[in-house]
């Protein structure tokens, strides 16, 4: 159904290039943008009748400088419903809280991904979600890079990593799929630190975040006077990770023909820039990243099924949190200690109650959805520990629940024996044992072979060796 009236923006820049940009990308989601240049227009702006039907406010943070903080309070003492987003090209986490507490609803990273901007100013008038607490400002936090920092039990989550970890001694290419927020990234840059190749060339392309008129020359390269406007000579991101590894993120957004293209490199080991009379020969891991199935794409006709076989020799699918929601415990805490590292915040608990909702919500943004969520109630919280009333709107979406069902254990120990009485094979009770520590050390891997007594290539050579590859 269409919107019963545009939404109006109102854009506080004085970038005039940047302007054009934003405005253009917000049109195209029926926003119409009232852009202004000063904090003082920006507050006279909201007393005129245009200024009460705005539906959201951008303000880059280059125009009232440090005063953003402060200029943000005063926008919302006077609009208190009016959402505001703040643009900056600051990576701080502590500009994060401060502008939070002040009264931001979103951080913007600039260049800001055109998915990121659209998603931030959906995330402003959509109800059925909690827009307040879903926006992730927790993006801001530096990421782990190793097995260690992924947090879980879940079968479905401790296959996926003792497959990616396999994958990562070796040097073919990988494919890994799962929705968005299930720590795709995270997972590959955990793959590249256990590589050969770690030392080597790494570099992350989003497919979607590339204009489509660039794409094939950002990829493969081009050659000087190629076609009208190649004014110098580009070499390709294939080309530029010779030697290393190439990261293809969404790449279920890569046009068809393309895709026919890398396929062709792929099988060859071979790239040829476009206009260029020969090949150059490379040696690059390409590991693939998809929010969606590509068997399924293949299905419809909207994925080359020859790019999915050369792509998935090895093929790793992170389940959504939805699936796991035993772990949402051990995720809350693990994420509460690395909030409290952040300049400004401190170090809190969280109470059972807290948890239960937590373990009721279906957290469709999955886990970077949940640090999101505790990185703002750890900003307003003002006690020691996080509860349910910290979480309002998401309280107000679940409802009366009941606490979701955790499988029990039967026992804490291990069955040494067969139903028939018999000793069970060495085989199966090692499996056991390993599953049991895994569980009871909360998926830290280097901790659960450290108190077995075995390093931790060897752990994950047993997962692979025992067919377990979990840790259930």
């Amino acid at each position: 159904m269409a919107e019963p009236e545009q939404r109006l923006l109102m854009l506080i820049d004085d970038e005039p290039a940047q302007s054009r940009l934003i405005s253009a990308l917000a049109g195209r989601e029926g926003w119409r943008t009232l852009v202004v240049s000063d904090t003082e227009t920006a507050i006279a702006t909201l007393g005129t009748r245009q200024g009460m039907q705005l539906s959201a406010i951008i303000l880059d943070q280059w125009v009232p400088g440090d005063r953003a903080c402060e200029l943000i309070a005063e926008l919302k003492d006077r609009r208190p419903a009016l959402p505001i987003l703040m643009l900056t090209t600051s990576t701080s986490p502590q500009l994060a809280v401060e502008a939070m507490r002040s009264g931001a609803t979103d951080y913007l990273v600039k260049p800001v991904a055109p998915d990121r901007l659209m998603q931030a100013l959906l995330n402003t008038t959509t109800r059925e979600t909690p827009q307040d607490e879903l926006t992730p400002l927790s993006e801001k936090m530096d990421a782990e890079l190793d097995f260690d920092a992924m947090v879980g039990t879940a079968p479905p989550f401790r296959d996926a990593l003792a497959k990616a970890a396999k994958a990562a001694r070796g040097h073919g290419h990988v494919l890994i799929e799962g929705e968005s927020g299930t720590g795709k990234e995270m997972l590959i840059r955990a793959m590249h630190g256990a590589s050969p190749r770690a030392k080597t060339s790494f570099r992350m392309l989003n497919i979607a975040g590339v204009p489509a008129s660039s794409l094939e020359s950002v990829l493969f390269g081009h050659e000087k006077g190629a076609f009208p406007g190649a004014f110098e000579q580009q070499i390709g991101a294939i080309q530029q990770c010779d030697g290393g590894t190439l990261v293809l993120d969404e790449i279920d957004r890569l046009p068809t023909d393309l895709q026919d293209r890398l396929a062709e490199v792929v099988e060859s080991a071979q790239v040829k820039p476009i206009g260029a009379q020969y090949a150059f020969k490379v040696d690059v891991r390409i590991i693939a990243a998809s929010n969606l199935p590509l068997a399924d794409m293949v299905a419809t006709g909207h994925f080359r099924e020859t790019l999915l076989a050369a792509l998935s020799r090895t093929s790793v699918e992170l389940p959504p949190l939805r699936d796991r929601t035993g772990d949402v415990a051990a995720l809350a805490r693990h994420f509460l200690e690395r909030i409290a590292e952040q300049p400004g915040l401190r170090p809190l608990g969280i109470t059972t109650d807290a948890l239960q909702l937590l373990g009721a919500f279906e957290w469709p943004g999955n886990v970077r959805q949940l640090q999101a969520v505790l990185f703002r109630a750890a900003v307003f919280c003002d006690g020691d520990a996080l509860t349910a009333e910290d979480f309002p709107h998401l309280r107000e979406i679940v409802g009366d629940f009941e606490p979701p069902e955790v499988p029990v254990r039967e026992s804490a120990g291990v069955q040494l024996y067969a139903s028939d009485g018999n000793l069970r094979p060495l085989e199966e009770i090692e499996a056991d044992v390993i599953r049991l520590a895994i569980g009871h050390y909360r998926g830290r891997m280097t901790e659960v072979a450290r108190r077995l007594g075995i390093g931790r290539s060897t752990l994950y050579r047993k997962l692979s060796d025992l067919g377990i590859d979990n840790a259930a």
